[in-house]
């Protein structure tokens, strides 16, 4: 099939479409970083506080409680879900760069993985396993490190020109 490198082949307008689609969606995932930071759930203590609260901490700064089950339910299920949906938008712009096969393929098998490992892991960390917190921010590390990567990539190679060798 003739997608590789289809990305650098599009009318101006389509690439242009794509760019800003890109951009929006990354200030979205950034913006749910800002987020998780401001949460103070980036760090080891910071996830186990925030899901299962800090109410025996006297000198905690701001109360926390334990998240209900409903509640975890709701933070996985919208998570996955929006999350899957993201990966796979800009999995399928990764697969009309010009990459070797095998970056593809790990750029756009990974998120999925790390998504499940991510929310699972939170949602095992809360029913009581506490080492998952740091499954979670290894695999938040890896997703975030993939993101990245990938929308560079489709940003970059939008910006270039098609070269056609004859």
């Amino acid at each position: 099939m003739g997608y590789d490198g289809l990305l650098m082949k599009l009318p101006r307008g389509v690439k242009w479409f794509v760019a800003t689609f890109v951009l929006v969606l990354s200030i979205g995932f950034y913006t749910g970083l800002l987020f998780v930071s401001e949460t103070s759930t980036s760090s080891p203590m910071g996830i186990e506080e925030n899901y299962l609260g800090n109410e025996e901490d006297e000198d905690a700064e701001v109360m926390k409680f334990k998240k209900g089950e409903r509640e975890m339910l709701t933070i996985i299920h919208t998570h996955i879900l929006s999350m899957s949906l993201i990966f796979f938008l800009l999995g399928g712009l990764v697969w009309l760069t010009k990459l070797p096969q095998k970056l593809k393929m790990f750029l756009t098998i990974e998120p999925f993985l790390s998504v499940i490992l991510t929310f699972g892991g939170i949602y095992l960390m809360w029913s009581g396993i506490l080492w998952m917190k740091y499954v979670v921010i290894f695999s938040g590390f890896l997703m975030t490190l993939t993101f990245t990567i990938s929308a560079l990539l489709v940003v970059y190679q939008l910006c270039r020109k098609s070269v056609t060798v004859n």
